[in-house]
């Protein structure tokens, strides 16, 4: 039984105490990589997922601005007259009751209210806008 329990040498337990109390050094994460090539996907998992700090630009451009979402509500809110210029030339008037991402929904005094593909249109403008009534 002796020969199994061992003890540790007094230079070998001074060692293992003095790796103990080591200082832990962290290397910078903050590197400019100047080559496009490389993807991002060397950084940690929670530096991936953390969003980008406010005044960075994260690169290419978001596709979706909301800029046509914000069009279509203030002109439903208000329920402004619009012209909408179908692909074929066609020009219906009434206003926007409502939308989505693939269509609208144009009421019109005196004519059947319309669903209007967005593909469809060539462009919409105010009456009363470009010269035109």
């Amino acid at each position: 039984m002796k020969d199994i329990l061992d003890p540790i040498p007094a230079e070998k337990a001074s060692d293992q105490e003095g790796f103990a109390n080591r200082k832990l050094i962290r290397p910078s994460l903050t590197r400019t990589d100047h080559n496009n090539n490389h993807s991002h996907n060397h950084l940690p998992a929670e530096r991936r997922d953390r969003p980008p700090a406010p005044g960075k630009k994260t690169g290419a451009p978001t596709e979706q601005t909301n800029a046509e979402n914000f069009y279509y509500q203030k002109q439903m809110q208000t329920k402004t007259p619009m012209v909408v210029v179908l692909r074929d030339g066609e020009e219906v008037h009434g206003y926007i009751e409502w939308y989505d991402k693939s269509c609208i929904k144009l009421n019109r005094t005196g004519a059947p209210n319309l669903m209007i593909y967005k593909p469809a249109i060539k462009y919409m403008f105010k009456e009363g806008e470009n010269g035109r009534r």
